[in-house]
């Protein structure tokens, strides 16, 4: 099979399509002929270096893929050769083929074609396990999406609506502020303003309930300040850096809590593993999905072979939502 190989750590140049070994199915596990992937943040960190793939997982870049079952493990029941799919991935989905363990697959949702799932189980899953078990958002409470026109964000905002919250989401230009509104926000804020006071005026001085962030160092003290008495901070990024200082007493005295996530590097099995939030995720977001309450937001579809000029897209800014990678005709 052919594959995008990361020839050393650098620029979206060093993607590379070579051909691979093709995959084998291991117990648990089958192979899925890929139709389609999705660029990732996490992909564009691998690819600088800064995100090596967990112990035993494929140095392919991808982790998330649509399409057809080619083979079966053993040990595998409820699938059958054939049947479309998409699968959260620990690393392989730019490929034409990867080996994926059965817990990690779901059907695709209606209303959705195979190529367009290639980009919904990495987004899917990650806004849905860190909304609700992380953030224990609740129906009339209010949610601020930071970076609300990425992939995770502009999947954030629409179930944080059909989830009963009040979404808040920032972004950083006239265009992007009315793309998180035309998704369901109620409010929208440039991020280069000063984020308590938007919040508390947004608010009525309240705060917000829940805040999913992706930039870490960065945003944890206007973060907090933001926060409701009681609220959950969820950090699933790190893009405006790892270490900081932080207040612990106006915690305590607010009762707020930080949640630091990752989804990758997770066991397959066990109650906070990938397969218990695969499951989740298909079952109250597949729903969603299929009620057209969520979409998946596409901004472009690429070849995997030209997987490099996706990441230079990303690279420069200006995506909305998932650049899909197109490995084959659906």
């Amino acid at each position: 099979m052919y594959a995008i190989s990361i020839r050393e750590p650098g620029g979206p140049d060093v993607l590379e399509w070579t051909e691979h070994p093709d995959p084998e199915p291991g117990p648990g596990e089958v192979v899925v002929d890929v139709v389609a992937s999705a660029v990732n943040r996490a992909d564009v960190l691998q690819r600088q270096g800064n995100y090596p793939p967990p112990p035993g997982a494929s140095e392919i870049p991808g982790l998330e893929c649509a399409g057809r079952i080619a083979a079966l493990g053993d040990d595998v029941e409820g699938w059958s050769v054939g049947d479309p799919v998409c699968a959260l991935l620990a690393g392989g989905g730019y490929a034409e083929k990867v080996a994926v363990p059965a817990p990690q697959l779901m059907p695709v949702p209606d209303g959705v074609s195979l190529t367009d799932a290639g980009g919904l189980p990495e987004v899917a899953c990650t806004v849905w396990s860190n909304l609700t078990l992380a953030g224990r958002l609740q129906a009339g409470e209010t949610l601020l999406v930071h970076g609300g026109t990425g992939g995770i964000g502009t999947h954030a905002i629409q179930i944080g609506k059909a989830l009963g919250a009040r979404v808040l989401a920032t972004a950083g230009s006239p265009e992007r502020l009315q793309t998180c509104l035309d998704l369901g926000a109620d409010v929208a804020i440039d991020y280069h303003d000063d984020l308590p006071s938007e919040v508390a005026s947004a608010t009525d001085d309240r705060g917000v309930d829940v805040v999913l962030d992706n930039m870490g160092a960065s945003n944890l003290k206007a973060n907090l300040t933001a926060l409701a008495i009681g609220g959950r901070l969820v950090i699933i990024g790190l893009m405006g850096g790892a270490k900081t200082e932080i207040n612990l007493g106006a915690m305590l005295g607010r009762r707020l809590s930080i949640s630091a996530t990752t989804l990758r590097g997770r066991e397959v099995e066990g109650p906070d593993g990938k397969g218990a939030i695969v499951a989740g995720t298909r079952d109250q977001v597949w729903p969603l999905i299929g009620r057209g309450e969520v979409r998946p937001v596409i901004h472009e579809y690429v070849p995997v072979a030209e997987a490099a000029r996706a990441h230079a897209a990303l690279d420069e800014g200006g995506v909305i939502g998932k650049i899909v990678l197109v490995v084959r005709d659906e």
